[in-house]
């Protein structure tokens, strides 16, 4: 425990720029001076450190604080919280992409847990693109391949040699040299045409590089695509667009070297697939009488195809869904609207469809609290904020710095804040570092998460939701 203590005291050193070793460390129960915490917020000047009980507490001008250790040994103590029983309940559905049969289960236990504890609950259902997958072979010359259908894929029972491009200019050549080169014939993309996934057709942040790259596939018309994985650190693959009509399919990086070695020998793709109109919503809910300005604390609950998303985002949903049991029966003058996305991981029809459906109100909500990504055991938590005054965001650094365990990050737009933030409303993202390989992938699973960091993302949240009483984030 002695270290726990040395700990406080270095932490406000520094934070204070401090660094004189006092004379002797005060014992359990005693009492550091006040030393000056200068954030240049004179709200809050100085700080002492109370020593009593397992977490330390700050003493800002009179208000107190409590340092939030994150304890790894009292996992065990952790596994049968309520964040928990709302993940296993989560990732049982398995795998949730936009409009699945897990989808709709997981928006079903999230209305249900809602309406539960006496929130008023809207669905907000919106027309999508389902997609439906039994199989895939690749084989060549009767020996079988590796392969995984790219989400939306087209179904395809193909046969043809391989051609191949590792760049735009290549790729042009190909066209170049007219359909009868490339007509009807496998392509095979790597490179610099597969270092990121390739950007949907109706994907709003697209650049000019992914709109070439599609405007030359379309031209080619390939027999199908074949792609290694994308050249990122967590699970990618090329194409996931149910608006480009084409059958693709992701390979390992060694069956795509073998492929490019013997191009002239045909290979056989087949994939049995469909997509087909669905409607898939989201799930807000709001406290009682709430008023037009509001603060919303979100999350989105749907996955990539391939991965049961324990920390992609079940964990996530579970805190959000913790967060209104905890908060729904406190007597405050500010209104909460918690708001399960559905969509985020393919296109945001969820967050346009919430868009259109809050215009009235829109412009009146204080502060956006997302989380994204957050809970790996062998990850860090973050925080961020976008769009936010020089003073909000002091201000939720000071509450941030409550909590070693967290560490300050620079701005991410990849998930449903931007959507706040990018029309003018203040955000603060929370997630993780050190572990965005468990982002997308098979490796996604339960036993990769931590309850002591859940628990840590809730008494954060908690702490900034109970200090917007005072403090306002817009500019």
């Amino acid at each position: 425990m002695r270290a726990i203590w040395w700990l406080a005291w270095l932490l406000v050193s520094l934070t204070s720029g401090d660094y004189t070793p006092r004379a002797s460390f005060p014992e359990p129960g005693f009492w550091f001076e006040a030393i000056p915490f200068n954030l240049g917020n004179p709200t809050f000047s100085s700080k002492a450190v109370s020593t009593t009980g397992l977490n330390p507490r700050y003493n800002a001008g009179g208000n107190f604080f409590n340092l939030h250790f994150f304890d790894p040994s009292k996992e065990a103590s952790l596994f049968s919280t309520p964040v928990m029983n709302h993940l296993r309940t989560l990732v049982g559905f398995g795998p949730r992409p936009i409009a699945s049969p897990a989808n709709q289960a997981a928006a079903d236990y999230i209305c249900e847990t809602f309406s539960a504890i006496g929130l008023d609950v809207e669905e907000q259902p919106y027309t999508c693109t389902a997609w439906e997958h039994t199989a895939t072979l690749l084989e060549q010359n009767g020996v079988p391949l590796p392969a995984v259908a790219n989400a939306f894929s087209l179904p395809c029972d193909v046969r043809a040699p391989i051609i191949s491009a590792s760049s735009i200019p290549e790729l042009e050549m190909l066209y170049l040299a007219e359909s009868e080169f490339s007509k009807g014939k496998m392509l095979l993309l790597y490179g610099d045409l597969t270092r990121t996934p390739i950007a949907a057709k109706s994907w709003f942040l697209k650049d000019e590089h992914d709109i070439r790259i599609v405007e030359l596939i379309e031209a080619l018309r390939p027999a199908a695509l074949l792609t290694p994985p994308t050249d990122t650190d967590y699970y990618g693959q090329a194409t996931e667009d149910w608006e480009l009509n084409l059958a693709a399919a992701t390979v390992s990086s060694k069956v795509a070297l073998h492929l490019l070695r013997q191009p002239e020998k045909p290979v056989h793709l087949c994939i049995n697939s469909r997509r087909l109109p669905a409607r898939a919503r989201n799930i807000v809910a709001r406290t009682p009488n709430l008023s037009r300005n509001r603060l919303v604390l979100c999350a989105h609950f749907d996955t990539k195809i391939n991965t049961p998303g324990a920390t992609d985002n079940a964990a996530a949903v579970a805190c959000l869904l913790t967060l209104a049991e905890n908060l729904v029966s406190t007597n405050r003058s500010l209104g909460l609207e918690f708001i399960a996305f559905n969509g985020e991981e393919y296109l945001p029809l969820g967050d346009d469809e919430y868009l259109r459906r809050s215009v009235s109100y829109f412009k009146d909500i204080l502060t956006c609290i997302n989380m994204d990504g957050i809970g790996p055991a062998l990850a860090t938590s973050s925080i961020t904020a976008m769009t936010c005054a020089a003073e909000f965001e002091v201000q939720i650094r000071l509450i941030a710095s409550h909590f070693p365990g967290v560490v300050w990050v620079a701005p991410w737009p990849e998930s449903n804040h931007s959507t706040f933030a990018m029309r003018g409303i203040p955000a603060i993202a929370l997630g993780s570092t050190g572990m965005r390989c468990l982002a997308h992938s098979t490796d996604d699973t339960l036993d990769k998460v931590s309850p002591a960091r859940l628990e840590e993302v809730i008494a954060l949240e908690t702490e900034i939701v109970n200090s917007l009483k005072e403090i306002r984030g817009t500019s």
